[in-house]
């Protein structure tokens, strides 16, 4: 490997990168990100459903299947470092009960609205995070994952700004990332964290800030996404959950955001919405007129998330009784593409791509 850099992130993984990948620098020549013009294919915190989420595995598996975006959700260190994780609380994602010299930093947060009692990663230095190892947050559900529990470590960031590097090399082709805030408004006033603020400073040093660059980012509270609207020309996505609204804008919700006129506002700040999926499919997998709607406002939709246990399918998709039976996942992508939805994430993209 003579001219090559390993990168060893992980217990028993190496990364090889090309030098020009090594420096950090973005490979040229590469088959453009969803080549094929179809819908985009969006792997939720990386192939989740095939290894312990928010894991470099996770993300490398991802791209091996085919996903034309992968999805890190990210919180933040207390020394100030991005790091991939579903939650700030680390306690489901992570062994961090098991060691016994972080036993006092457990603690009881109200975050936005929920009392949660756990270990926080804001609470932690990256150096300690490093210590911990990742584990399947829904064992039960998806007991093959745990297999992998103690393998891998929290990536930063830029840890998986390298990994898409490096695989752009092998591979040829481009790969998206899709970046989601976790609770910037709550961090910013909890902590005087701004999330933001780093989130700019690290993807204009990676030049991973323009309209061009296979960047979605991706936020529920309004005002992060007004003011990265100001900062970076990579596309903006507001998410929208099942009920209630933003927030960090209270007398707002979700319903009247997803209105012709609240649609049109939304576009005046972002560039598409990323819906519970049940806005977009009724429960008799009809449409709703949320895609028509969205689209004549200019905006991208890219509803979440297609997932294949029965569980999480639409009843006429399911399999069986089961919870963790494998139901018919591409069906929902059929009616996911009949909505005209512009991408969708997913937990497997190994099952869905090429739909």
């Amino acid at each position: 490997m003579e001219g090559c850099v390993v990168l060893k992130w992980l217990a028993g993984i190496a990364i090889v990168l090309t030098p020009v990948a090594a420096m950090g620098q973005p490979v040229t020549d590469l088959t453009p990100v969803n080549a094929d013009g179809d819908m985009l294919v969006i792997a939720h915190r990386g192939a989740s459903g095939e290894r312990p989420e928010h894991t470099l595995a996770s993300y490398e598996r991802a791209i091996d299947e085919g996903a034309d975006y992968i999805e890190p959700d990210l919180v933040v260190t207390k020394d100030l470092v991005l790091v991939a994780r579903h939650e700030n609380d680390i306690s489901e994602t992570t062994d961090v009960a098991d060691h016994p010299e972080f036993a006092d930093r457990r603690r009881t947060k109200d975050v936005e609205g929920d009392l949660i009692n756990g270990w926080f990663a804001e609470d932690f230095t990256l150096a300690e995070l490093r210590t911990l190892r990742a584990k399947e947050r829904m064992p039960a559900l998806r007991p093959a994952n745990a297999r992998f529990d103690g393998l891998y470590q929290v990536p930063t960031f830029a840890d998986i700004i390298a990994l898409k590097r490096a695989k752009e090399a092998e591979t040829g082709r481009k790969i998206g990332l899709y970046p989601e805030l976790k609770h910037p408004t709550w961090l910013l006033q909890e902590t005087g964290i701004d999330t933001v603020d780093l989130l700019v400073r690290q993807l204009k040093d990676e030049g991973l800030d323009g309209a061009d660059a296979d960047v979605f980012v991706q936020v529920f509270d309004v005002t992060p996404l007004q003011r990265l609207d100001k900062m970076i020309d990579t596309p903006l996505i507001l998410l929208i959950r099942p009920e209630g609204g933003p927030y960090d804008e209270p007398a707002m919700t979700w319903a009247s955001m997803m209105t012709p006129s609240g649609l049109a506002e939304v576009a005046t700040y972002a560039d598409g919405i990323g819906p519970w999926m049940g806005h977009v499919l009724s429960d008799d997998g009809t449409p709703t007129d949320l895609v028509k709607d969205a689209h004549a406002a200019g905006l991208k939709v890219h509803p979440w998330t297609v997932r294949k246990e029965n569980v999480f399918l639409p009843p006429a998709l399911r399999s069986d009784a089961s919870q963790d039976g494998v139901g018919d996942i591409r069906g929902l992508v059929k009616r996911l593409k009949d909505a005209g939805v512009d991408g969708y994430f997913t937990d497997d993209p190994g099952l869905v791509r090429g739909d």
